[in-house]
């Protein structure tokens, strides 16, 4: 696959530096790591071990990212129980207004992917602290220009259809998140230069720390302080700066000594160059993430609209805390598959890919079951309306299918982001998602009278699946052993 040559940095072996942890597994490179066609060994203990070290990522990543989407979950449960009217303004506030930004936010910090992966693989530790830095200030001023969207938040939502009841509520709720929003400019670069490191664990318990914050302050503000509506905003707003002030707290006490040097006057140094490489990173992520706030939106336009609104807002909600296991497998997949390119094992790359599909695809397969069987107990932590819990029920089978796509479809994003395949994902996500899915959605909700099932149908199989099937195809026929050569002469560039 052809790919740039910024792009191609991110083939670097992450997992050399054995003072960041303790795992030989992950110490290993081609040299050391059993060969997928190494005939001396099972295919069934190569699968074994590869499966080690990818779940020695996966893990605590899962949980991390579990922890941290649960605050959300948390709020928007509390908010279902204050009425539909709030459940509405939450669930758009959320979806709509901060995860238009958090996409967005999230792809350009993981331009860090890149850099820091670099400056890991060449030993220039110090360098990652740059970076980070480097994110912070990029990010901090994008989210400034990003204010807009939250301030004229009602009006915006108004013109998109959105009741008017429902666009009031919703552009309240959305000042009082931004705090979430400026956290965002330093909690993913904070996750990123941890990650490059292994030190996934730090992360999790963080997360976990900052999720038994978020219970107990939800409790007390919107149970005995009877502050509402605004009082689950500001809860948020609080715990996901705990979470932050948790990450840089063990970074800056110690617990990255080569990689955090203290704040440097480098890091406004070569801005330019960073905010490329930072928006042609977020370019193939944020077009992801908007797709299923398009669907939220098109249904604010239907008849009924609340209850659609509310129905879809908690399926969506339960397929985000899913998500979260196969974007894990995103993060996991893209350092296993460096790990092998920059080690120059093409082969183990390929391995590597394969073993975390199978895993991601079983899975999936788990959660489809799951949600068939209880389909009718689905939306009870969030409401207990009689009226959305059937549009839930109906939609259960839908939302099955988008959990088991999007059990295969980030893992081969994840195959993208280790290879250097950014800018050709972004290009077809474009394209599956824009110019066919929201289209057939459209056609299917409105033309042929299907409703929000409509929307949500098309948008499945016309985006999402085209999307699957073409990353499949593309990562089937790479060829890694020239992908291999490719990340070599990268590692030669670096100075």
């Amino acid at each position: 696959m052809p790919s740039n040559g910024e792009k191609e940095g991110t083939n670097v072996p992450l997992l050399q530096d054995s003072a960041s942890t303790n795992v030989p597994l992950l110490q290993g490179s081609a040299s050391t790591a059993p060969s997928p066609d190494d005939s001396a060994g099972t295919l069934t203990r190569r699968f074994w071990i590869e499966s080690k070290k990818l779940w020695h990522i996966v893990g605590p990543t899962i949980f991390s990212r579990m922890a941290s989407y649960s605050m959300f979950v948390i709020t928007q449960a509390f908010a279902g129980h204050l009425g539909d009217l709030e459940l509405a303004a939450i669930s758009i506030a959320n979806t709509v207004v901060v995860a238009f930004n958090f996409g967005l936010l999230l792809g350009m910090a993981s331009a860090l992917e890149t850099l820091c992966g670099q400056a890991f693989g060449a030993k220039k530790y110090y360098m990652l602290g740059v970076y980070m830095q480097r994110s912070w200030i990029v990010l901090f001023i994008c989210c400034v220009l990003l204010l807009p969207l939250y301030v004229f938040a009602s009006p915006v939502l108004k013109l998109l259809g959105q009741p008017d009841d429902v666009a009031e509520l919703s552009g309240v709720v959305s000042l009082w998140l931004l705090p979430v929003h400026f956290s965002f400019a330093f909690q993913f670069p904070l996750q990123r230069f941890l990650q490059s490191q292994l030190k996934t664990m730090v992360i999790a318990w963080v997360s976990l720390a900052s999720l038994l914050v978020h219970l107990l302050v939800t409790w007390l503000f919107v149970y005995k302080m009877q502050l509402g509506l605004i009082g689950t905003a500001i809860t948020l707003s609080f715990s996901w700066w705990v979470l932050i002030f948790g990450m840089f707290g063990y970074v800056a006490c110690g617990g990255c000594p080569r990689t955090w040097t203290g704040f440097s006057m480098e890091a406004f140094s070569d801005l330019w160059e960073f905010v490329k490489l930072s928006v042609a990173s977020g370019v193939m992520l944020c077009l992801e993430n908007w797709y299923y706030r398009v669907l939220i939106l098109m249904t604010g336009n239907l008849q009924n609209a609340k209850i659609a609104v509310d129905a879809l807002s908690i399926c969506m909600s339960i397929n985000g805390w899913e998500l979260m296991i196969p974007l894990s497998f995103f993060a996991g997949t893209g350092v296993r598959v460096s790990n092998e390119l920059g080690a120059g094992n093409g082969k183990g790359a390929r391995f590597a890919t394969i073993v975390s599909v199978v895993t991601s695809i079983a899975i999936g397969v788990f959660f489809f079951i799951l949600i068939l069987i209880f389909h009718n107990e689905l939306a009870l932590i969030f409401s207990s309306s009689e009226a959305i819990l059937q549009v839930v029920s109906k939609m259960s089978i839908l939302l099955a299918f988008t959990i088991l796509l999007n059990s295969v479809q980030p893992v081969l994003s994840g195959v993208a982001v280790g290879s250097g395949w950014q800018s050709i994902v972004a290009y077809i996500n474009l394209g599956c998602y824009y110019l066919i899915g929201v289209p057939l959605g459209i056609l299917l909700g409105w033309v042929f009278h299907q409703g929000v099932m409509g929307i949500w149908a098309g948008m499945i199989f016309g985006g999402t699946a085209v999307q699957t099937l073409i990353l499949a195809i593309i990562t089937m026929r790479c060829d890694w052993d020239k992908e291999a050569e490719k990340a070599a002469t990268a590692l030669r560039n670096i100075k």
